[in-house]
């Protein structure tokens, strides 16, 4: 079973798998565990047809729930979790995979993602392996990685011989990842954002507001804009159902030449979440 777009507003990515991929999801980061049944129902109704979770976020459980009881096909909602530090490694990706299935109540996923390199525990070439294994049975359509730089994908794509899916990394304006985005665009890896609005400081940012009066939409809705016109997978998260409808409804309009300029320009190199290079948090 794969996910199929009939039917939704949104447009689709062809992964270097052939696999689609919604260019527009629904993360649930930070999102309390009793909170997320009902946000992720919010999001169905509006119109999402991708939710991002991760065992990490400790909201599989809802996460799988709120999409069983959605009346939507399972083949039409594209589903990511993510495997944490403390189970990287061969034996210990499987066994994880397992307990993630077993909390979203499925058994088949879309996309499955290293949520961290971790470097210096030297796991996630044998982590990567056991998500070829899983892959090649069947369990998964898709395999990747988040945050990754580009160091560490050169050596996975060197010593497993596949190239990585996707990779999801925090980007927003003032973090715009050119460097490591050309590096996508060059093996064919799609870049995913998280943190796409800058866990909100970049809504209050004068010139994102200026180009939302311009455009007569919220900010939020021109920083998505901003995202999808660069060719990003953007999954933006909300508890607030007035604003998961907001966050959906960026498809009829768009941002011109010199305003994407001058969102580019925001670019700061300044990080809201860790260091990829040096987080080993959940280590054992």
């Amino acid at each position: 079973m794969t996910f199929r777009s009939e039917g939704s507003p949104v447009p689709s990515v062809i992964l270097n798998d052939g696999h689609l991929i919604p260019r527009l999801g629904f993360g649930v980061f930070q999102v309390p565990e009793q909170e997320t049944f009902d946000a992720v129902t919010t999001a169905l109704a509006a119109g999402y047809r991708s939710i991002d979770t991760a065992a990490a976020y400790q909201n599989e459980a809802p996460v799988g729930k709120a999409i069983a009881e959605s009346g939507i096909p399972r083949d039409e909602v594209f589903v990511t979790t993510k495997l944490w530090n403390s189970e990287q490694g061969y034996d210990s990706a499987l066994r994880a995979f397992d307990a993630s299935m077993q909390q979203l109540g499925m058994d088949y996923l879309d996309l499955y993602l290293i949520h961290w390199p971790v470097a210096a525990a030297d796991r996630y070439i044998d982590t990567f392996r056991a998500f070829q294994t899983l892959k090649a049975q069947g369990r998964i359509g898709s395999i990747g990685v988040s945050n990754f730089q580009p160091d560490h994908l050169t050596r996975l794509i060197a010593e497993t011989g596949e190239v990585p899916a996707v990779n999801q990394i925090e980007l927003h304006p003032a973090l715009a990842q050119n460097t490591l985005r050309a590096f996508h665009a060059e093996h064919g890896i799609a870049t995913e954002a998280w943190s796409p609005l800058g866990q909100g400081a970049e809504l209050k940012d004068p010139t994102v507001v200026d180009i939302a009066g311009q455009v007569d939409r919220t900010p939020a809705q021109v920083l998505i804009r901003w995202h999808l016109q660069l060719g990003n997978i953007v999954i933006p998260k909300s508890v607030t159902p007035a604003r998961i409808r907001e966050n959906f409804d960026v498809f009829d309009f768009e941002l011109d030449a010199d305003q994407m300029t001058t969102l580019g320009a925001l670019d700061t190199g300044t990080r809201v979440g860790p260091d990829p290079d040096t987080f080993a948090v959940g280590l054992d």
